[in-house]
């Protein structure tokens, strides 16, 4: 019997491979807006990040959404992010 597959994908803040169901997926919709898609079915370009909020400050830093979308991101998003991360974490 052949074992099924794990799809891994890459952290933006730490690089690292990990299996998708450990990671949150952060899109940018058709319209432009960026936000976590915590049902992974929102359509438009997605980057992956750990569940960790030291993985989002390493994004920041580096402003890897910026690279990822190939637009500017503003610092407020990525505070917006993580406030939306904690309240889903309650």
């Amino acid at each position: 019997m052949a074992t099924k597959k794990i799809p891994l994908r890459m952290c933006i803040g730490c690089r690292e491979m990990k299996p998708k169901a450990e990671l949150d997926r952060i899109v940018k919709t058709p319209s432009g807006e960026i936000l976590i898609d915590k049902t992974n079915k929102v359509s438009g370009r997605g980057a992956y990040i750990c569940k960790s909020g030291d993985c989002l400050k390493k994004a920041e830093k580096i402003n890897a959404l910026s690279h990822t979308f190939s637009i500017p991101i503003d610092r407020e998003i990525y505070s917006r992010l993580a406030k939306e991360r904690d309240a889903d974490n309650e």
